[in-house]
């Protein structure tokens, strides 16, 4: 299995916000884009959560986070699709990320695919 196939934590950074307010406003249409029916049965195709970087102090220095549990191959995909939600202001990067920072993302991705949870323990 290519690293491009393997599962794991990507980060999709939304660049170029001068306040976590206008940051934010950018998850509802990010969250249709992932999710268009938010009553359809679990799990979701791709996990994801969103958290800021930045304080917002400097001009345009807060980005918006977007968390996904899945292949790098589908992570660039996802990242292209919110490309198309931003003007060019606002660059979109992907990269790696550490299970460690996105714990509950993590759990999401186990519990809905019947894996257990990595507190419970090896199973005995």
């Amino acid at each position: 299995m290519s690293p491009e196939d393997e599962a794991g934590v990507y980060e999709i950074r939304i660049h170029g916000y001068p306040n976590s307010k206008e940051a934010l406003a950018l998850q509802a249409p990010i969250e249709r884009l992932l999710c268009p029916d938010p009553d359809h049965a679990p799990p979701c195709e791709i996990p994801w959560s969103f958290t800021l970087t930045g304080d917002g102090a400097d001009d345009d220095s807060t980005a918006l986070v977007l968390g996904v549990y899945t292949s790098g191959g589908q992570a660039t995909q996802v990242a292209e699709r919110v490309r198309t939600l931003v003007d060019e202001k606002h660059p979109v990067a992907v990269s790696e990320g550490e299970a460690e920072d996105w714990e509950e993302l993590v759990e999401q991705y186990r519990f809905e695919r019947g894996l257990g949870s990595e507190r419970d323990g090896p199973e005995q």
